[in-house]
């Protein structure tokens, strides 16, 4: 009996003593909660500052918001639906299908979404050429909801702009920004038609300038940016604090189909040059100086006493160009042109192709440790076609010029100089020796770096020709004789 006592009180002493330093803690920290909220109070300053960058912000967009438009486009295409297990080829010659049931074609309607922005009270509207590509219909949402038909001014896949146009009244256009004054760190807002999300805005800040060699187009200037870009915000605005349009969103950087943080938009000086020439002249004119280059890399620069890495080395003047005829020479440094310092080869190839044919400009040069001062007329950039030869054993291999696009689609390391095989006739001597998406580099003794050169020794060559090619990564070769 007692020691049941004894527990009994032991127990009653633990509880006392537990529920004592329950209280002890619950006071401390009823303590500290009261000290934290006390400690850590927003104050007044903050919360009107604060205010303040909310309001500046939506004051941007309400004014920008009644520019943008949603685009949506239709297109009939054509396929054989042959669902499984049709589709299985055991099936079909087991059935002998002798009246060509699986192989009729259905017509289906496509459709796409995406967004654009007024640049006109006449109507003109800015997007992007993947948005309207192919569209047999088009139609055009305002922000007061109203909805056009949208016809095509004109579009240039090698920036991925296009122009089109609807016959409206009441329209608000946008006011153009000076993309070149862009600085990174700047406040950018996006807004679009993600996903079908009728006017959504984000907004980031410019990450970087310049981005080139990206594989999304053949001329590349992109503004990157981490403002929220998804699919559907292509050929909408991208603008500064001030509202004006500073570039046009046109891509993301992603492994996953949506945002990552990595988005691209072309410059609106870019776009307007473009859509200037579209308007007018139905096709864009652009300026040609007739040098392939390549960056300047350490050793050159160190080579040629150059304080920076800058610039575009010259590998290559085409006969009879500008370049020629200014006496630019191989192995000079272009470091200026039209007294813009010259980043890069993309920065200068930009800055040529926007040069209207006629003028003529000044450009400087290191040429081995001086500077020299040229001058160039430019002139229209040549149509850029596919190309083959006749009476050669290189006849029958029609090949492109190796763009940035078309290295990025068909991943070909930035080693390789060449052009690209687009196609081979049926019983050229090449037919299955090459294939379209090969790169030549080499023809014999002689380095193929453009199609001109390759034009050049086919018509030098006539049975025989030793072909070093680039495919799947590898470096290989192949002899072609006829007549012997």
């Amino acid at each position: 009996m007692i020691s049941r006592k004894k527990y009994l009180i032991s127990g009653a002493l633990l509880i006392l003593i537990g529920i004592t330093i329950g209280l002890i803690i619950a006071s401390k920290f009823d303590f500290q909660s009261k000290g934290f909220s006390e400690d850590y109070q927003i104050s007044k300053e903050s919360q009107e500052t604060l205010s303040k960058i909310g309001n500046a912000m939506a004051e941007v967009v309400q004014a920008v918001r009644p520019s943008v438009v949603n685009i949506y486009t239709t297109k009939k295409i054509k396929r054989t639906p042959i669902p499984f297990p049709f589709s299985d080829p055991f099936f079909r010659r087991f059935f002998e299908d002798e009246f060509g049931f699986f192989d009729r074609q259905r017509e289906f309607t496509q459709t796409s979404l995406g967004s654009g922005v007024i640049v006109d009270g006449g109507g003109y509207i800015l997007t992007n050429y993947h948005v309207i590509k192919g569209a047999d219909e088009i139609k055009v949402k305002l922000y007061d909801k109203r909805v056009f038909d949208g016809t095509i001014v004109g579009f240039d896949p090698k920036t991925d702009i296009a122009v089109i146009k609807i016959k409206a009244e009441g329209l608000r256009p946008i006011k153009w920004g000076d993309s070149e004054k862009l600085r990174v760190g700047e406040t950018v807002i996006a807004i679009g038609n993600p996903y079908g999300l009728n006017l959504t805005v984000t907004s980031g800040i410019v990450s970087a300038t310049g981005r080139a060699n990206v594989g999304i187009s053949d001329y590349e200037d992109f503004i990157q940016t981490d403002a929220a870009i998804n699919p559907g915000n292509s050929g909408g605005p991208l603008v500064n604090v001030r509202g004006e349009l500073v570039g046009i969103n046109t891509a993301i950087f992603s492994t996953t189909g949506g945002y990552q943080g990595i988005g691209f938009a072309i410059p609106s000086n870019m776009a307007k040059v473009v859509m200037d020439n579209l308007i007018k002249h139905k096709k864009v004119v652009r300026g040609w100086l007739g040098v392939t280059v390549q960056d300047v890399d350490t050793e050159m620069a160190k080579s040629l006493n150059m304080k920076e890495i800058k610039g575009a080395v010259v590998t290559d003047v085409h006969e009879g160009s500008p370049a020629e005829k200014a006496k630019i020479m191989m192995e000079d440094v272009i470091v200026s042109f039209d007294g813009k310092e010259v980043e890069d080869s993309a920065h200068l190839r930009n800055l040529v192709v926007s040069t209207p044919p006629g003028k003529t400009v000044k450009i400087e040069v290191i040429r081995k440790g001086k500077l020299h001062a040229l001058t160039a007329t430019i002139e229209e950039l040549p149509t850029e076609q596919k190309v083959s030869v006749s009476g050669s054993v290189l006849s029958g291999i029609y090949v492109e010029e190796l763009t940035p696009k078309l290295r990025s689609e068909l991943k070909i390391a930035s080693r390789i100089t060449g052009v690209v095989v687009s196609s081979i006739e049926s019983g050229a001597p090449a037919e299955g020796l090459l294939a379209r998406g090969d790169v030549i580099i080499k023809i014999n003794d002689q380095n193929i770096r453009s199609v001109k050169d390759f034009s050049k020794v086919a018509k030098e060559i006539k049975n025989r020709a030793r072909i070093w090619y680039y495919r799947d990564g590898i470096v290989s070769y192949v002899t072609l004789n006829v007549g012997q």
